[in-house]
């Protein structure tokens, strides 16, 4: 099953290190942890498996861009670091 905005296509050049910061950054782990959850959820009401409002759909997707965002944040901070 292929599910759209997963964070390794979002981030096709940083998954390896997506990999390791989820590993070794707790704060980091729980982003990508919430990431995925909303992801999911945003993939079974598109895919007409779990119904809901568009306004429940508007704000996970919200929700998701936030997260996105902050995680791009973090991963820019790592990456001038190294």
């Amino acid at each position: 099953m292929h599910i759209p905005h997963e964070l390794p296509e979002e981030f096709p050049d940083e998954s390896g290190l997506i990999a390791r910061l989820t590993k070794k950054n707790y704060l980091f782990g729980r982003l990508v942890s919430r990431y995925d959850e909303i992801n999911l959820q945003i993939y079974r009401i598109e895919s007409e498996d779990e119904p809901t409002t568009d306004e429940v759909l508007e704000r996970l997707k919200k929700e998701r861009l936030k997260l996105k965002d902050e995680i791009a944040r973090m991963l820019t901070r790592v990456e001038r670091r190294m």
